[in-house]
């Protein structure tokens, strides 16, 4: 028989990770240093080396209850003895129509459609499909490209790629061979005047109408982008989207796979500019962490041209699409959700952050400091040393990832003040070594 790693030997397991085990965004010739995770429980993360720290990432954005959940485990539990998959083609369940039951509930008036996706790349992927089909249906198949923004971010797929950022996102080095979409400027900041909001505002209506005639959709990041640097804009920007869209008959669509279900304030991010898209994209806090899982959402319009396109069907069918586990976990999530009254525990969050990161703005090296919903993020003048900022959170007892610029945090909801204070101080010090 192959060998086999003992879960309970550490070194043996951090030896093996470092030769043969990619992890994101890192180098496997030189990799960065990880840390062993035995087990986590309420919002702490229980390491190998006996230290519990307080997940100020809610993993990625998605374990917005935190660990352990006990709705979450026995909402998992009790489906797995029913069944663990079933394909889609074909076939339907209850998890998954109650979840798409649930999903059309709370979206915006007018999104009545649901597709499951595998994960938030693959829901935007999903969204450029429904894009480009719907205007095959209205007769324009000359209509191929896309229209966003810069310093935007939307996954790692081939068709995300091609509408991220194109110079400084992390997709650089493949602009050659992605598709060329058309890129309006960044929008300005949250705390931008009416001129300023105005000024890009004619730039992007200019984009549009010279490019009009090969446009299928537009799709951005609604209030926050995020990896692409945690910037956040005026909902007036997101609203004169809704109307470039209107004038020139683009598919809008928003990526809320992480401003989606809570994190910005709003249970979503277009919430707050009172702005409704043809498709919205769901993902990372969909099953609370526990599954991959996403979801496209989009109006009865969209969904009668795409069907009126030559192929007729929506041309996309993922093996897990709908998967029973996944749907009923994030059934059970949703409902936690609105249970626990996430709006007050998003503001709670929110309110700590800003009161621990603001002091952060006349610190050495401080380029910005931005928050939003339960989302903080402080912004360098130079790239940060990732090994020494993680390291320094760590002793603080706290666990961080900054990227790029940026040390920043979104913890799970639940999170109490204390422990946003004690995320804080992580974040102080590691803007201090970073």
């Amino acid at each position: 028989m192959t060998p086999r790693l003992d879960p309970t030997d550490a070194d043996a397991l951090l030896a093996f990770d470092r030769a043969h085990v990619w992890h994101p965004y890192t180098s496997m010739t030189d990799p960065t240093p990880v840390r062993l995770v035995e087990s986590a429980s309420g919002v702490r993360l229980h390491l190998a080396d006996g230290r519990s720290v307080v997940d100020a990432m809610a993993s990625w954005w998605s374990a917005v209850h935190g660990y352990a959940v006990p709705e979450l485990d026995a909402a998992l539990l009790a489906q797995s003895g029913r069944m663990s998959h079933v394909m889609f083609g074909g076939l339907t369940h209850a998890p998954a129509v109650q979840l798409a039951e649930k999903l059309v509930s709370l979206a915006p008036a007018g999104l009545e459609h649901v597709f499951l996706a595998d994960s938030g790349s693959v829901s935007v992927e999903v969204a450029l499909k429904m894009a480009l089909q719907a205007q095959r249906g209205r007769g324009r198949p000359e209509r191929s490209r896309m229209l966003t923004v810069r310093g935007g971010y939307h996954g790692d797929t081939a068709g995300c790629m091609a509408v991220c950022d194109p110079e400084g996102g992390m997709h650089s080095m493949f602009a050659g061979v992605l598709p060329q979409q058309v890129f309006a400027p960044r929008p300005p900041g949250v705390a931008a005047s009416p001129s300023e909001v105005d000024a890009w505002a004619s730039v992007v209506r200019r984009l549009a109408g010279e490019h009009a005639h090969e446009l299928a959709g537009i799709v951005v990041e609604p209030l926050l982008q995020g990896a692409g640097g945690m910037w956040t804009y005026p909902a007036a920007c997101l609203r004169v989207l809704r109307e470039v869209a209107d004038e020139h008959d683009l598919v809008l669509v928003l990526d809320e796979v992480a401003t989606g279900l809570g994190r910005t304030g709003t249970m979503f991010a277009c919430d707050a500019a009172g702005v409704v898209p043809d498709v919205l994209c769901l993902g990372k806090a969909l099953t609370g962490g526990y599954l991959t899982l996403a979801a496209v959402l989009c109006s009865s319009r969209v969904a009668a041209d795409l069907s009126a396109s030559e192929s007729g069907v929506l041309m996309h069918g993922p093996t897990f699409m709908g998967n029973p586990l996944a749907c009923a976990v994030a059934l059970a999530s949703l409902e936690l959700l609105e249970s626990r009254g996430w709006a007050e525990d998003v503001a709670r969050v929110g309110d700590g952050l800003r009161a621990g990161l603001e002091p952060l703005r006349s610190a050495p090296g401080v380029v910005d400091v931005r928050t939003l919903g339960a989302v903080g993020a402080v912004q360098l003048d130079h790239p940060v040393d990732v090994v020494r900022a993680t390291s320094a959170a760590l002793e603080v007892g706290v666990w961080i990832r900054p990227f790029r610029d940026l040390v920043y945090v979104m913890p799970p909801y639940v999170t109490t003040p204390d422990d946003v204070s004690l995320i804080c101080s992580a974040v102080a010090e590691a803007v201090a070594v970073a």
